[in-house]
This record gives C-alpha cells, structure tokens and sequence, in this order.
C-alpha cells in the first residue's frame, strides 16, 4: 500500500474537509528556527504525504537579506533538494485563516532517506535519544519575550514600540496595551493549541511575554517555534510588527528565552527532587547544573545566537552576562525556582528570543547530559546580587567569540553531530564577517562630522 492509499491519510483529510480546510500550510524550522512553508491543497495532501514536498536544500543556509551561504551540501553540491513529508497528526486549524489547517513536516535527504543533516527537529530527537539511554526524559517549558512595533515613517528604524508606555511591567489591560494585542493574541493562540498559559506586559513598552505550559521537549519546542511563527503572523494581520530580535533598541532591555527543565526518571518521577541531596536537589540534577556552567561559553552560541545578541547584556541588563548558578536568585545564568516534589526543576535564563527553540533546548540537554556522564559537583551557588566579575567568569561578549567556544567544545559538538555543528558555525560565521563590513548609523554620527 502507497503512503497516499493509507487510512491514516484519508481519516485525516476527511476531518480536514469536514471542518471546512481546503489548504493545509505544511511548516518546519530554518537554521534560524523560521518557518519556511508550503501551502497544499487538500486534494493534493496525499500526494505530498506519500512523495513528499521539495525544497531546495540551501534554504537552510539562506540569510534573512535572501543570500546562500557557502555551506556543504548546499551551493556545492548543485543546490539539491530535501523532501519535506506533512505530519498529518500535527495538524490544527488557524483561528485568523479560514479553511486552513497548519502541520509540521519532516525533513529528510531523498537520496538517503535520513534527516536532513540541518535540520533542527532531527537534531533534538539525537539529544534526546541520548537522554533516554540515562534514562532521562526532559521536561521542557518555555518563557518568550517580544516586542510589538508600528509603522512610525520617517523615523530611522521606521517603526516604534507599540505603545511606548514605560512602567507598566508585569501588567495586564487598557493601561500598557490600549488595543488589547495581549489578550486577542492568547485566545488566538489557545485556540491553535499551542498550551500557552498566561501573559503580560513586560518591562519596556510594547514589550510582552507569553509563557506555555511545560511538556516533553520536543513537543515544548515544535510548540515554541509554532508559537514564535503565530504571534510575527498575528501581528502582521494587525498591520504591525512582532519581533523576537534580541535587542532591538538601544534606549530598551532585551527579549529573553527562559527555559525551565527538568526530567523524568523510568518510573515518571521527577529526577531532580530529592529532599535528603542538598538544596532539596538530587546528584542527577546538581550534576546537570555542572554540566551547564561547564559548557555554558559554548551554550552561548545556541542560546544567543546573532550579532545582535551581545547587545542586551552588561551591567544593569538584568540579563545574565556571568556564568554562575544561584537558589532563587534571578540575577544568576541558572536559577534553580524554590518548587521541590514534583516541581524541583532547573531555569536557564541565558537565552534570548532570536534563538531557534530547537537548537537552545538540544544544546541544553546536551550540556546538561554531559554534566551527568561526568558526575562533577556544580561550584558554590551565587548569593546575594549578581553581576560581580570578581565571583564569576564571564561569558562570550560577541558572536564570534561564542562560535569559537562552540568550536572548541569538542564533547559538546561531539554530542550535537560534526554535520550540523559545521554547517552552523560556517552560517553564522558569515554573519559575523558580513556585519563587520556594514557600516552603521552609529558610525555615521560619531565619526563624519569631525574627522
């Protein structure tokens, strides 16, 4: 039996139809965790489902302006095709396009069969295989930051922070989000089935944060990636602009992309808790904290992962920019929440929201399984106020030098896979070098007049 002729297929074009779709928009994550998309027609959905949907391979190593990177397998090896197969049981309906349905799909090599070598889902799938041999099932939840922007002509960026309101963090309503952007998006959201939980407006204007509720890590991250996807699209339906960019203001914070993890041990109890180890944690959890703070210069890479980047840390960021670990203590990288039972679980506050969701959560088990391999203590918690370079090493302060760390990291990089970790460091490292030749308006004003 063909893929087209399966049950399976016609069920779920049959229900498909009966809730009124006649297109299904098929998704997967970038290198830079965007979604690149296809939309079918559900006539056509057993026809993709059976030989899949083509797609250039170098789409992965397309930058944001549209060019390809020289990565291998892309440009040198003629620009061949990956084949991209609907995950029918992903499938939900988007609440703002009738008739369409929404489905993530697999990436896979025609020549081979195997995931392509890119791809972020297949990369976390590895990690976690490797977890399981631990006996180890990670327990993910995800906290994103953005920013929601208007048109504003005529200014340099040409857009400005929607509304403008300061003081009115952690607050809900009229006062910080006079058109209700908040409260529309999470109905939305819910109703896409993303498990988003609450949300508020955050500590900038037109700064927002929506968190989702906590899952296996792979679904944790297919839903963090469809979220990221839901709320630039909802925005742009508003006529307006929502940006994960780290930093996109010099006079505002960032966006962060806090993760809380834990794991599972083979019996479904929380490996982390253990009221008898110290601070109520158990070895395998204070091992995975070791394993953290070790490959953290590495982890900076995945977690923080533009140029840009490295702007929204510093002094008086409240971003974590020094590697260090604390009970309660959000002034530390990694803060381990007060909850014990069945709630005991580490948060890494290190990443921002321009992170792939997919390569930030496959880098943090990795760091942390190494931890555990290697059964090392974490050093002493940080107490009291962070920040002090005279307690804790500091962690990359650019994308270069965090890509150089990643390198240089072999027991992570051995963890990630030499074929991925290659083709990352050659796409960002382009990144690096392209930025360093574009002259900014920084340098227009400092140097023009003057000199």
């Amino acid at each position: 039996m063909s893929a087209s002729d399966s049950p399976d297929i016609h069920r779920h074009r049959e229900r498909l139809a009966a809730e009124g779709v006649d297109v299904v928009r098929v998704i997967y994550p970038d290198l830079i965790g965007t979604d690149r998309a296809r939309d079918v027609l559900l006539d056509h959905l057993p026809s993709a489902c059976e030989h899949g949907l083509a797609f250039c391979r170098a789409v992965y190593h397309t930058t944001p302006g549209g060019d390809v990177v020289p990565v291998a397998g892309g440009l040198d090896a003629g620009l061949p095709d990956v084949s991209v197969r609907p995950d029918l049981s992903t499938a939900a309906l988007l609440p703002w396009e009738p008739g369409v349905a929404t489905c993530l799909g697999e990436v896979v090599d025609p020549a081979t069969g195997a995931p392509a070598p890119e791809s972020p889902r297949d990369l976390l799938r590895s990690v976690l295989a490797r977890c399981a041999e631990q006996g180890l099932r990670p327990v993910v939840g995800p906290e994103l930051e953005y920013f929601l922007l208007e048109p504003a002509p005529g200014t340099p960026a040409g857009w400005r922070r929607s509304p403008e309101a300061t003081g009115a963090v952690y607050t809900a309503g009229l006062r910080a989000d006079p058109e209700n952007h908040l409260l529309r998006t999470l109905r939305l959201l819910r109703d896409l089935g993303l498990g988003v939980v609450t949300g508020n407006h955050e500590f900038d204007g037109g700064q927002y944060e929506i968190n989702l509720t906590h899952s296996g890590a792979l679904d944790a991250a297919d839903r963090a990636f469809r979220f990221k996807a839901a709320v630039k699209e909802v925005a742009r339906r508003e006529g307006k602009l929502a940006t994960f960019m780290a930093k996109p203001f010099g006079d505002a914070g960032g966006s962060g992309f806090h993760l809380h993890l834990s794991c599972e041990n083979t019996e479904g109890g929380n490996a982390f808790d253990d009221p008898s180890g110290a601070h109520g944690l158990s070895a395998t959890a204070r091992h995975a904290v070791a394993g953290i703070v070790a490959h953290a210069p590495a982890l900076a890479a995945l977690a923080n992962p533009t140029v840009n980047s490295y702007k929204r840390f510093g002094p008086d960021t409240l971003a974590p920019w020094l590697i260090d670990w604390g009970l309660d203590n959000r002034s530390a990288m990694l803060r381990i929440p007060p909850e014990r039972g069945s709630g005991a679980r580490l948060e890494l506050r290190l990443g921002d929201a321009s992170a792939n969701p997919y390569l930030l959560i496959a880098g943090t088990l990795a760091a942390a399984l190494l931890g555990v391999r290697a059964g090392e203590e974490p050093p002493a918690p940080l107490e009291g106020y962070g920040y002090d370079t005279a307690r804790s090493a500091l962690l990359p302060r650019s994308l270069a030098a965090a890509l150089d760390a990643l390198e240089a990291d072999t027991a992570l990089t051995d963890l990630l896979g030499k074929d991925f970790t290659t083709a990352f460091l050659t796409y960002k490292r382009d990144e690096v070098e392209r930025f360093g030749r574009h002259v900014t308006d920084w340098e227009f004003t400092e140097y023009a007049y003057h000199l």
